[in-house]
């Protein structure tokens, strides 16, 4: 009877033990394929959402080509509040845009004309000179640092391998860690090349290159109707208030001449400006597509978001995406495909907020 107990025992612990493995294998295979299904899941809806943010990628190319064609007769013009009609090209400022071809609502579409930034390709000379004194403290900048970095810039630009008084030529370049050459061409191939002259990368730290500069188009000035802030902050005259205050009246109707600037902005800083101020539009542009998100306060949850009918007396809160699709095109034509000349799907957006005009106190 003894012996008979002890088998029991053994077979029931066996068996006991069994189920546990058992439980633990069909636990562990349920994981296993709850998380194939949730991959699954998830590559079906980023497959879905990039076939969504491509297409409207394309949708914002035809857009650019859109202005390019001959507007309709019919067309309604938008006004300002004063009754003045707004020029359509300057909508590609970084706002938000709805566009013709209506894209899906998930996705939100900024366009950057290029002529809203500073062409390091086109810029005289005397300008970069102020550009490198105005990041070195304007008047309290050592003309000694100046001019070295200057003369260092005209080296990497110029065509010989003469180095300039402070200069800095190959033989400096090739005694580097990291050798390279200078570039001895005024066309530099990016806008981040600017980083390999000597001094230049203590100069511009910090600063996002792409959204202050352009190395494409012949453009030699900047219209401040579609300035990003990072060039505006950039020349000479201006300081932040200056910059939220022109963002806040462009906001409302178009900057068509220098008059107006002169409404807001003092004489002395006019002066400054000037030089680099212009009108002109250009054909090409930086778009940057990405997913709509939710915020819950200060958090980005990363999700979709929504659409929500906003008051037009409730400002909308600012957009915390600092990074998105992005392409730089040329558009030749509106019967003709964009030339595409950058593809970045990691870009580093501009600033995108409305003008602070409640920071600054700004009435215009």
């Amino acid at each position: 009877m003894g012996k008979y107990s002890k088998q029991t025992g053994s077979v029931i612990i066996i068996v006991l033990w069994t189920a546990v493995l058992l439980t633990v294998l069909v636990t562990a295979m349920a994981g296993k394929v709850r998380l194939s299904a949730q991959t699954a899941a998830h590559n079906r809806d980023a497959s879905q959402e990039w076939a969504q943010l491509m297409a409207t990628v394309n949708f914002a190319e035809m857009e650019l080509m859109l202005e390019r064609m001959p507007t309709p007769i019919d067309q309604q013009v938008e006004e300002s509040e004063e009754g003045e009609i707004l020029t359509p090209a300057y909508r590609f400022d970084g706002e938000a845009l709805e566009l013709n071809y209506a894209a899906p609502e998930n996705m939100v579409v900024r366009i950057y004309d290029h002529a809203g930034k500073i062409n390091l390709n086109r810029i005289p000379r005397r300008n970069m000179q102020l550009l490198i004194e105005k990041l070195l403290g304007g008047e309290d900048a050592d003309p000694e640092e100046v001019q070295d970095l200057l003369a260092a810039w005209t080296d990497w630009t110029d065509l010989n391998d003469l180095e300039g008084l402070n200069g800095a030529e190959k033989d400096y370049y090739l005694e580097l860690e990291q050798a390279y050459v200078p570039r001895n061409n005024p066309e530099l191939d990016t806008v981040e090349e600017i980083l390999h002259v000597r001094g230049f990368a203590e100069l511009f730290e910090g600063i996002n290159l792409d959204a202050a500069f352009t190395i494409y188009g012949n453009g030699r000035t900047v219209n401040l109707n579609v300035a990003t802030r990072e060039a505006m902050r950039l020349l000479p005259g201006l300081d932040d208030e200056l910059i939220e205050t022109i963002i806040a009246y462009r906001e409302r109707e178009d900057i068509s001449n220098r008059a107006e600037i002169a409404e807001i902005v003092p004489l002395e800083n006019l002066v400054e400006l000037t030089p680099w101020m212009g009108t002109q539009t250009s054909n090409i542009y930086s778009i940057f597509v990405y997913p709509k998100q939710e915020f819950i306060g200060s958090a980005l949850t990363g999700q979709s978001s929504t659409i929500q009918e906003i008051d037009e007396d409730t400002v909308a809160p600012e957009d915390k995406v600092r990074q998105a699709y992005m392409e730089i095109v040329e558009i030749r034509s509106g019967n003709a495909l964009p030339r595409i000349y950058k593809v970045d799907p990691y870009g580093m957006l501009p600033e995108t907020a409305k003008a602070r005009v409640e920071q600054y106190g700004i009435e215009l």
